[in-house]
């Protein structure tokens, strides 16, 4: 996957984080790091959690991107229990990312959800274009107050 643009598809996507998070008992956040044309820097697991939670901290990944000199973002963790449905903390986790990306300058793309043989898109649901919108609306309301 290294140098290779892992964007054509969620379901690409899908098939190659499936072998490594899809059978695991506990929960494993990953983030695929990118470069400015959207090839694969590195990929790393990011936090190992328990059996339905990972910890997630947006400054740990802010700096853990400006560390791989990445321009964009992929994340995917993985729901043991079978169901990808994202939960009320996997939005706002996934909200505080998009939005400490954007205030450095890094995009994310996605963040998928690995569940037993299917998967949940926030790409694909419209969640990425709506916080990064939400994101805008925020700024453009600041700087006018």
């Amino acid at each position: 996957m290294i140098h290779k643009n892992p964007l054509s598809n969620s379901r690409e996507l899908f098939d190659y984080l499936n072998h490594h998070i899809g059978d695991k008992t506990r929960e494993y956040f990953k983030i695929i790091f990118l470069d400015s044309k959207n090839r694969v820097i590195s990929t790393e697991t990011h936090s190992k959690g328990t059996l339905n939670a990972s910890s997630v901290y947006p400054r740990e990944v802010v700096d853990l991107a400006l560390r791989h000199k990445a321009a964009a973002l992929i994340f995917a963790h993985n729901h043991p229990s079978g169901d990808p449905k994202p939960s009320s903390e996997d939005i706002a986790i996934t909200r505080q990312l998009v939005f400490s990306g954007k205030v450095m300058g890094i995009t994310v793309h996605e963040h998928i959800i690995i569940g037993d043989n299917c998967y949940y898109s926030f790409a694909d649901q419209g969640y990425i274009e709506s916080m990064n919108r939400e994101f805008e609306k925020l700024t453009r309301q600041a700087t006018k107050a």
